[in-house]
């Protein structure tokens, strides 16, 4: 299989023109630069790095509460509406979320999943048969980490997760943690837990943007759900300075889980390069979750997204990064190889 186009190549995300030859195994064999006939773009697939789809079943809901009356648990609206649902519904309303991601290029999403053991089955099952890892990031018990793919936890300041954190390194798994989202009082604890990474971190402190740096802690930015929630906006040039930074959409309830949309947000309201922020939706969060793709370079996992470099909305594009990150949308995906 060959994919032919400007293909955005290796984690420096290159331009280059030229062709993507795919192996029978579906591992990227080698990129042949020369002139072709095709104005497709071909990047790595994005990956979301932090997902709450159970909350498809309350698209929208809650307007004008606060963070704490949306998802808090066990009474924040969330939870009351995740209660109410059956299990059909909670089921379906995920499978849509996912299909979408798929259908927009999302080759991954490490989704943080309430319910125990059974949210970690009822994402299983959501995702079934669909062209997208969904990875289970449980919480409520060390028995739901088990059953899915690592331990996701609410914050430092709403439990002690020192036995979860013990349980993870014993599986082998990752742990992750929200901190800092409403403030800077658990980012400290969280760090103490020595997590595979953070999750918001809209309130750092210096102090923390130290602990960080110095040990190597990845974290993984939400800013549309950051301002939806009106906690504030991260400090994303101060980290990426410091450390890996991924993007995700976080609550599929407040936003829709677009990467495109994530993109253009960040890079609009940011310093950011275009390029620094493709890395963050591809290259950056496949690294947290230790994947084989999010980079278009020999040896990598093909999971590709191609763009139609020639619709109404990017014929023209000068600069095919700034296109991908500022102005493509989930129309202009010609095909995802998965």
């Amino acid at each position: 299989m060959e994919r032919a186009g400007t293909i955005l190549r290796g984690r420096e995300l290159e331009p280059v023109e030229g062709r993507v030859i795919v192996d029978d195994e579906g591992r990227i064999d080698r990129i042949e630069e020369e002139p072709v006939d095709s104005d497709d773009i071909v990047l790595p697939a994005f990956v979301n790095a932090h997902t709450h789809v159970g909350d498809s079943i309350a698209k929208e809901a809650g307007g004008g509460l606060s963070l704490e009356e949306l998802v808090a648990p066990p009474d924040g609206l969330k939870h009351r509406l995740l209660r109410d649902a059956t299990r059909e519904e909670l089921i379906e309303a995920m499978r849509r979320s996912l299909r979408f991601m798929s259908r927009g290029g999302t080759a991954a999403c490490l989704d943080f999943r309430e319910g125990d053991v059974d949210g970690v089955r009822l994402l299983r099952e959501a995702a079934s048969g669909l062209e997208i890892d969904a990875f289970a990031f449980a919480r409520e018990s060390a028995e739901a980490m088990r059953a899915g793919d690592g331990f996701g936890a609410s914050g430092a300041n709403d439990d002690v997760f020192d036995a979860e954190r013990a349980a993870t390194r014993e599986a082998g798994k990752p742990f992750g943690i929200h901190a800092g989202e409403a403030d800077s009082s658990d980012v400290d604890p969280a760090l103490d837990l020595e997590p595979d990474f953070l999750v918001h971190v809209v309130h750092p402190e210096p102090a923390h943007l130290d602990r960080i740096e110095d040990g190597h802690v990845p974290v993984v930015v939400c800013p549309r759900s950051n301002l939806v929630t009106d906690v504030g906006l991260p400090p994303v040039e101060d980290l990426v300075e410091r450390t890996t930074v991924a993007l995700g959409t976080d609550n599929v309830m407040l936003n829709s889980p677009s990467m495109f949309r994530e993109m253009e947000f960040l890079s609009k309201l940011s310093e950011l390069s275009a390029r620094d922020v493709l890395r963050m939706a591809t290259v950056n969060g496949a690294e947290i979750a230790d994947l084989e793709y999010g980079v278009v370079e020999p040896g990598k996992r093909a999971r590709l997204t191609i763009l139609d470099g020639d619709s109404d909305n990017l014929t023209g594009a000068r600069d095919p990064v700034r296109a991908v990150v500022r102005r493509a949308s989930v129309d202009d995906v010609r095909e995802v190889v998965a």
